[in-house]
């Protein structure tokens, strides 16, 4: 893999580094790779670290070969929806219901 961009989703595994075999490997949200030069065909990444949900756990530098580099599908993150009379400029959900409902307090 040699067009790395911020925001690539890589899987960072034994081809990357034996540091990364078995289940040290991971998911790596990439951040930046450092420009500064390195021995032939390997990387420093700087990136955050995804759980099996997707979500950052950890910001973490790497130096890797860039060979072993594999993109990862983009994990697909539970959204709530949200409930049906709501939209984005209310403040409080309203009921789908436009119907007033009154209430009589009765003569106490």
């Amino acid at each position: 893999m040699t067009d790395l961009k911020p925001g690539d989703l890589l899987l960072i595994g034994e081809a990357c580094s034996v540091q990364f075999a078995g289940d040290r490997a991971l998911r790596l949200r990439l951040v930046s790779v450092d420009p500064r030069p390195t021995y032939h065909g390997w990387v420093w990444l700087t990136g955050y670290v995804l759980n099996d949900k997707g979500l950052a756990v950890d910001k973490r530098e790497v130096f890797v070969q860039q060979a072993g580099l594999v993109s990862a599908a983009v994990p697909r993150i539970g959204v709530k929806k949200r409930p049906s009379g709501y939209s984005r400029g209310d403040t409080a959900w309203v009921p789908p219901s436009s119907s007033a409902t009154t209430h009589s307090t009765g003569g106490v």
